[in-house]
């Protein structure tokens, strides 16, 4: 974590200590389990904007801690939001990743990341940041012990060029049938005949921690927001269940990805 993120929860455990809450008691007030009110005060868990607001909320401090949180994250160097889901995703046992504009970012070729930040939103030095942060990333696919990552996408990212790029698709079809196949990593498909499904409001990730508990992340064209008071990261995990049960099996995944990828060849 950043040092202005670190500054954050050191003021969230000494306010918990003015309110002469035991962590339990404290996490029943704002909503979270004892467990989580303790990881977040020990830095095992990135303070997020739901948090603070259920605490703002809850000790009607004004929306003193979202403001601290607000004001001060500029001062670290990745986005809060980001920050904040690097640290769920590094401690993740299971993450479940649905996408419908592109393919899963611990799944991409460098090209691949690259194009996908194409047409004008960022400069070039930050697209060689966000870059170098994604591949970065990808590295808890190959630790000792890495997550289970299941992946569904809609088939129109398969089908989707990114961008005019000479052997771009290729290299990253070679790429994702070489992970897809690994014990840890699953790649689910939506087939182009599904029609309408539930999952065609917007792309999200639910990352299981070792406690059991679950965080999500999901993104629109605005803003990205990591999701973690229960009753939402729930609801989001009812929509995985739908969105898988709409994507074919593993094996017929993989065939149909390597059907595909001819066309790119």
């Amino acid at each position: 974590m950043g040092t202005a993120t670190n500054y954050v929860l050191g003021e969230l455990r000494l306010f918990r200590a003015s309110v002469k809450l035991s962590q339990e008691e404290f996490g029943r007030r704002i909503g979270y389990s004892g467990s989580h009110v303790s990881s977040v005060e020990t830095g095992g868990r990135a303070p997020t904007r739901e948090y603070t607001k259920a605490v703002d909320d809850q000790f009607a401090t004004g929306g003193r801690f979202e403001r601290m949180l607000r004001e001060l994250a500029p001062l670290d160097t990745h986005p809060a939001w980001l920050r904040e889901w690097i640290e769920f995703e590094r401690e993740a046992t299971t993450l479940r990743w649905f996408e419908l504009a592109y393919l899963p970012g611990l799944l991409q070729t460098e090209r691949y990341a690259r194009a996908t930040l194409a047409g004008g939103r960022f400069t070039p030095e930050e697209c060689d940041r966000i870059v170098a942060s994604r591949l970065e990333r990808q590295a808890v696919l190959s630790r000792q012990r890495p997550p289970q990552l299941i992946a569904v996408v809609d088939e129109s990212v398969l089908r989707r060029p990114v961008l005019d790029a000479p052997g771009l698709m290729a290299e990253q079809f070679d790429r994702l049938v070489e992970l897809a196949t690994l014990e840890h990593v699953q790649v689910h498909v939506v087939p182009a005949d599904a029609g309408m499904y539930l999952g065609l409001a917007g792309q999200f990730i639910i990352a299981e921690l070792p406690d059991g508990t679950r965080v999500a992340h999901a993104d629109n064209q605005l803003s990205a927001q990591i999701v973690d008071a229960p009753a939402d990261v729930a609801r989001l995990a009812k929509t995985w269940e739908v969105v898988r049960n709409e994507a074919l099996p593993r094996r017929q995944s993989i065939e149909r990805i390597k059907e595909v990828a001819k066309s790119w060849t």
